[in-house]
């Protein structure tokens, strides 16, 4: 019923159940491979075309990763498979969007490096956007050759979540990246994320075994790179995984993941649950069980306070987006409630 191309490309049980044998007989499979501003690039079974976006197409909001549906006669999108995971930030600017950022990712590959731009509370940004998603995430330490010791990167790295799986690599040599293999499999998505300069097109590079993503070196000043990827797009390992490769984002701002959140920093969630009192802001209240863990050295004070961060940031723009949705209703109501009235009037 399905084709090997397709299985390849990832369609996957999940997307097959949402299939009949009579969607198939009129509609393909596609995915989306790549998104620019003039449209999609599609690939399926026998299909590899650009699309324009017109009309309805934005209804279905298509990110890189996601499976649509193609009318065989119309050559028109129809419908979006429901998504296994998404990945989505707030967008940059006053109106508070949401932008999507990838769908359908099985593992995300969090990229930092052995020096100046490793930071602790960037890539817990990154790990509460992947335990949202439910999505498997492996912290990636790249220019471990050029660190006087990598091990104390990764020791860092790993007290950031639970049970997190941290691997430290040479991005420029395949042997120091084949601890990544496990995650690599046929029909497999992974994703790439980080800052700019911490070396994602040159894990690309060296998975895919080509240049075609170009790469820009770090400035030498700060150790932090220049922007390389201009957008998201995926790419087919020799192993038959899919490799997303997206633009770096210094500043992910957080929306609609206080999941994620309390997964990340589950210790603290955890004391929170035995404080005195159900709204203690873990400062100086009495009874409070996450500074007398503090005291006591169980937890850092700067972990607290990233966690504090977080927090509001994500309160902040998830309060924004529904309020802006809030608002988008009420307008859409008076838009339609004046068209009705002038209806009447004209009837009369």
């Amino acid at each position: 019923m399905f084709t090997k191309r397709q299985i390849e490309l990832g369609l996957d049980s999940f997307f097959q159940q949402q299939l009949s044998a009579d969607d198939l007989s009129v509609v393909t499979p596609v995915r989306v491979m790549n998104v620019h501003r003039s449209g999609l690039q599609l690939v399926g079974d026998g299909y590899e075309e650009h699309l324009q976006l017109s009309g309805k197409d934005y209804d279905l909001q298509p990110t890189v990763g996601d499976w649509l549906l193609l009318d065989a006669k119309t050559q028109r999108l129809t419908r979006r498979l429901d998504r296994k995971s998404l990945f989505k930030r707030r967008a940059p600017g006053a109106d508070r969007r949401e932008q999507l950022i990838a769908a359908n990712v099985e593992t995300l590959f969090i990229v930092s490096s052995c020096n100046q731009d490793f930071n602790e509370a960037r890539l817990e940004r990154y790990l509460a956007i992947a335990r949202e998603a439910q999505v498997m995430a492996v912290i990636v330490l790249t220019k471990s050759d050029l660190a006087d010791d990598p091990v104390e990167f990764v020791e860092r790295a790993r007290k950031l979540a639970p049970a997190l799986q941290v691997e430290a690599v040479n991005a420029l040599d395949k042997d120091s990246i084949m601890c990544l293999d496990p995650w690599l499999g046929s029909g497999q998505t992974i994703a790439l994320l980080g800052s700019s300069g911490v070396g994602k097109s040159t894990i690309t590079n060296t998975l895919a075994g080509t240049e075609d993503i170009s790469t820009q070196a770090i400035r030498e000043d700060d150790a932090k790179g220049r922007h390389t990827t201009t957008s998201r797009s995926m790419h087919q390992l020799p192993g038959g995984a899919w490799l997303l490769d997206t633009p770096g984002m210094r500043e992910l701002q957080l929306t609609g993941v206080k999941a994620g959140l309390d997964d990340v920093f589950s210790e603290i969630s955890a004391l929170a649950e035995e404080c005195r009192f159900s709204d203690c802001l873990h400062q100086k209240e009495p009874g409070c069980a996450v500074q007398a863990a503090i005291h006591g050295g169980d937890i850092e004070s700067s972990r607290l306070d990233r966690w504090r961060k977080l927090v509001r940031e994500e309160s902040f723009n998830s309060a924004s987006i529904a309020e802006r949705r809030a608002r988008d209703k009420d307008f859409g109501r008076m838009i339609k409630r004046v068209l009705s009235e002038k209806g009447a009037k004209k009837s009369r």
